[in-house]
């Protein structure tokens, strides 16, 4: 994933929650009717939204539950029942609670009219959550060729592999590296030797492999490319992981290059074993980037939030909280520190850098890049935030 400059100009808020409200319009869950479009103008939940993951800071701890908000607007007077309970309302909008149990609740609002109409969202309880964060490096390459070119006697003789060991036996850090197939030079991971798979699998606990792309250029090789395209690029990837690292060391992608894929691309990418995709999901010249070609009204909501489900391909989407190449190091605190008090956005930190930024021949080389990741790594660890990788559990919680 790259990193462009990006702003968050976000759309008000009572709009989005609304047109987050018809996108679910229509949908039969559960054998429910849902309300059609024209319905919804008129009757529909607003919060929480289709696909929104909840969790103990967004609700009240019941015995083996979390009791939730609801809200919605419905004509004025009207009777609306919330999970078949009386909802109190004031004007044109209603309010119950829902109590959620499952991984997966359907919550029903009823309203009592000629006919009875009802409306529904479908919501995930992340319900073993707890303060984590995951760190991941996208772009990489060189420190594979570097290893291959010099034929080091241990991984850990690469200064890039070191500085992570390093980090990792202060903080306990997880890292989740996304490689490339090729450097773009005349070196590709098929010419990687498999001699350091012992090393590979001792560290597989905390350091992970997973797709990135094929190359670094063309940017955004995915955005417009057919599904097999990417899968097959994948498959390429993974295997040559497999063989020079092994299994233990493979994670399924958690990010594609440029965080831009075609929307078809993403039920595929389900089958191939990916349970969490992380974007951007912020606007860049006055449209929304990284964000796996979403809509301005997804796109919107996970600027706000850590994560939503697309019930239609099955993955969680997660919005970066930090890029450290992007940040300069005395930032990093403050940017920080207002997420973490924000409900929204405070369960899990989603921090990120490029592999480049750390060598010294790259045009855009940044002299402190490793102060940058320990600033970040130490921010998180004292305000008692867990290293997770995504692709465990339900974002790195237990299920």
């Amino acid at each position: 994933m790259k990193d462009p400059a990006v702003s968050n100009q976000a759309m008000p808020r009572r709009t989005v929650l609304r047109s987050l409200a018809l996108c679910s319009a229509g949908i039969a869950l559960g054998g429910t009717r849902i309300a059609s479009a024209d319905d919804t103008k008129t009757f529909r939940i607003e919060e929480p939204v289709q696909g929104a993951v909840l969790h103990r800071r967004l609700g009240r701890p019941v015995e083996k539950g979390l009791e939730i908000e609801v809200s919605g607007i419905a004509p004025p007077g009207a009777q609306v029942l919330v999970q078949g309970r009386p909802a109190t309302r004031d004007g044109g909008e209603f309010r119950g609670t829902a109590v959620l149990k499952d991984r997966e609740t359907k919550i029903v609002a009823e309203l009592q009219s000629e006919p009875a109409q009802k409306t529904a969202v479908r919501v995930v309880f992340d319900r073993n959550s707890f303060p984590r964060y995951r760190f991941s490096l996208d772009d990489n390459s060189f420190f594979l060729r570097d290893i291959f070119q010099k034929s080091y006697r241990s991984l850990f003789d690469c200064f890039y592999l070191a500085l992570l060991r390093d980090l990792h036996k202060k903080y306990g850090v997880k890292f989740t590296v996304n490689i490339y197939y090729t450097t773009g030079d005349g070196f590709d991971i098929s010419q990687f030797p498999d001699r350091y798979r012992g090393e590979w699998r001792d560290c597989a606990d905390w350091l992970k492999l997973a797709f990135h792309a094929y190359a670094d250029k063309p940017a955004r090789p995915y955005q417009d490319a057919p599904p097999e395209k990417l899968l097959g690029e994948l498959d390429l990837v993974a295997e040559e992981i497999h063989r020079f690292a092994g299994s233990r060391s493979y994670a399924p992608p958690t990010v594609i290059h440029w965080g831009m894929t075609r929307q078809e691309a993403l039920k595929p990418l389900y089958e191939h074993g990916v349970r969490a995709l992380s974007g951007y999901f912020h606007k860049n010249g006055g449209q929304y980037d990284v964000n796996y070609r979403f809509d301005d009204v997804v796109s919107e909501y996970l600027s706000r939030h850590d994560a939503w489900k697309d019930f239609q391909s099955g993955i969680v989407f997660s919005s970066v909280d930090l890029i450290c190449n992007s940040v300069p190091n005395d930032q990093i605190a403050a940017t920080l520190e207002p997420l973490s008090k924000d409900p929204n956005h405070a369960e899990i930190m989603d921090l990120f850098t490029h592999e480049q930024y750390f060598w010294p021949f790259y045009e855009h080389y940044i002299p402190d890049h490793s102060q940058r990741l320990d600033t970040a790594i130490r921010w998180v660890t004292e305000h008692g935030y867990k290293p997770v990788f995504y692709h465990e559990g339900f974002l790195g919680a237990p299920k």
